[in-house]
């Protein structure tokens, strides 16, 4: 699994490097779990998980 989340990285860097650590971590995993579980193809599934982490991270923040 760790080489699929390097790749993950890797291919979604001008996506992911943007966004705050935390949220990139969050959207990482989210975007994995889409892919795997829910059939999402990488792409959606990256924009999806980045919607959701940024999301889950307001929250944390009130």
């Amino acid at each position: 699994m760790e080489n699929n989340e390097n790749f993950n990285r890797e291919a979604f860097q001008d996506k992911l490097q943007p966004l705050n650590p935390q949220v990139r971590e969050k959207a990482v995993s989210i975007a994995q779990k889409l892919a795997k579980k829910e059939n999402y193809l990488p792409n959606d599934a990256i924009d999806e998980a980045i919607r959701r982490a940024e999301e889950w991270f307001y929250d944390l923040e009130g």
